[in-house]
């Protein structure tokens, strides 16, 4: 009797999918290409080392599975997608000098090694995004995804955070020249569509795309390197960039169009910048004074403004480094390096209305609309802690109370997501002193490392992140 070609047609769609399910490994590798699950099953994720028992006691890393490879481990994320030379993974099971950098101890920790047909196959899988069994590429599946940013001045990236788990996902190259051209600021725009970045050692900048973090423009400044900051316009059209020199420049530039609006120089040593709440008036530091440049945003008129009184002076003294304005627009808030103070000024009366000792060497500021608090890095602070390198303070910006903590080895960049009450931290650590790293970085130096703290509470999270050369320089997509 002939069966009913339904009948037929079902068994052949089960014995098909079975056959396919069971080729590609779902049940024997943990979610893993077939083909990279055999290394890591049968050589990683074993006993005494990193399977669901061992684990906690190898670096906190888990890789029984795909989903808890990406769970990252104590020291940050051992795969970034796209990315062999920043996946710590590969350095560790490499000893062929010809695939990249050999870090210490080998695993697995007793030979035999992995051939260097695994190491390759491994270091492909990865470059090619370590995708899981399926072909998913983790993080792939959000464009709106919330995210952090950092510069790392050291290796000319950027580093991306996922903000929900606080790991690092990518690794985005930027600059345009051979050499380390010193991704020295980024900022996310108004709107968190883009981010753009200005360089030290070169005179660009630079636009990216948020939601697949895909260069999409670059912008010539003209004259001048050394450009160290920049401001975005409220709508997000424009951008003020500053170059940090003695013949300093600051140039005007259309976002849209990324190109440059104009360029004036004649500044000495200008450093932060801020707009006022109509966005037609810019205030730029002068780090070697008394004193702010005002202008106005068609670059028709430039004053000098006195911070403390005094007639503008070019003499060391206060030296302005970092400026922002508050959340109402009527404080601007001005860190000065050289006294280790925070100067708050009221911009209608041009009147200071409070001076505040920081601790040594104030720099980066953010703050928050929400909690009215002022978060300011103080990177070569060894006084307010004793035995410790860098604090960072943090103002009630209603009664002007002050809090420290001690958090990272030199931070300078700060970033802060409302979000999750979580103020970022990168640590420069590019001293000897500092905490030893993890494993070696790419390019030449000491890695640096991203803490977190807790807003409300302003305790530190346990996780600390390491990350690459000289994180600098932190912004928010909200």
């Amino acid at each position: 009797m002939r069966k009913p070609l339904y009948i037929i047609f079902t068994f052949a769609i089960i014995f098909f999918f079975s056959f396919c399910i069971k080729d590609k490994g779902l049940t024997n590798y943990g979610d893993y290409p077939n083909e990279i699950g055999k290394i890591i099953n049968f050589k990683c994720a074993t006993s005494g080392c990193h399977n669901d028992l061992s684990y906690p006691a190898a670096d906190g890393l888990n890789l029984s599975t795909w989903d808890n490879l990406f769970k990252g481990s104590n020291s940050g994320s051992p795969v970034i997608p796209f990315n062999s030379k920043f996946s710590s993974l590969c350095n560790y099971i490499n000893t062929y000098p010809e695939l990249g950098i050999i870090d210490k101890p080998t695993m697995p920790l007793n030979p035999p090694f992995l051939s260097k047909e695994e190491v390759t196959t491994i270091k492909n899988w990865i470059d090619a995004g370590a995708p899981d069994v399926n072909g998913f590429i983790k993080w792939s599946d959000n464009p709106n995804r919330k995210k952090i940013y950092v510069a790392n001045q050291g290796c000319d990236v950027v580093t991306v955070f996922d903000s929900e788990t606080m790991l690092p996902m990518r690794y985005i190259s930027v600059g345009n020249n051979s050499g380390i051209e010193v991704p020295h600021m980024i900022r996310v725009s108004p709107d968190g569509q883009f981010w753009y970045v200005v360089f030290v050692n070169n005179n660009i900048m630079q636009k990216f795309r948020c939601s697949d973090d895909v260069l999409v423009g670059t912008a010539n400044l003209g004259a001048n390197f050394d450009w160290n900051t920049f401001i975005i316009s409220d709508d997000g059209k424009k951008a003020f960039c500053v170059a940090w020199t003695t013949n300093g420049h600051i140039a005007a530039v259309d976002l849209n169009q990324m190109k440059l609006i104009r360029n004036f120089g004649g500044y000495s040593f200008p450093h932060g910048v801020a707009l006022n709440g109509t966005n037609d008036t810019i205030y730029v530091t002068g780090q070697s004074g008394n004193f702010l440049y005002k202008l106005d945003t068609a670059f028709n008129t430039s004053v000098q403004v006195s911070l403390d009184g005094n007639v503008p002076s070019l003499t060391p003294s206060l030296d302005p480094h970092e400026i922002i304005i508050s959340p109402d627009k009527k404080t601007l808030y001005i860190t000065c390096q050289k006294v280790n103070q925070l100067y708050i000024m009221d911009i209608t009366t041009w009147t200071l209305i409070n001076i505040i000792s920081t601790g040594s060497f104030p720099q980066e500021m953010v703050i928050s609309p929400t909690d009215k608090k002022l978060y300011i890095s103080c990177t070569y602070d060894s006084i307010s802690f004793p035995g410790s390198y860098g604090s960072v303070y943090v103002m009630n910006t209603l009664n002007y109370l002050v809090s420290k903590i001690n958090v990272g080895f030199m931070p300078h960049g700060i970033g802060l997501d409302e979000s999750k009450n979580l103020l970022y931290v990168a640590s420069r650590n590019i001293l000897a002193n500092g905490p030893a790293p993890h494993h070696t970085g790419v390019c030449s130096g000491r890695n640096g490392y991203i803490n977190y703290v807790n807003t409300q509470t302003l305790l530190i999270e346990k996780r600390r992140t390491e990350i690459s050369i000289d994180p600098f320089s932190v912004g928010v997509r909200k």
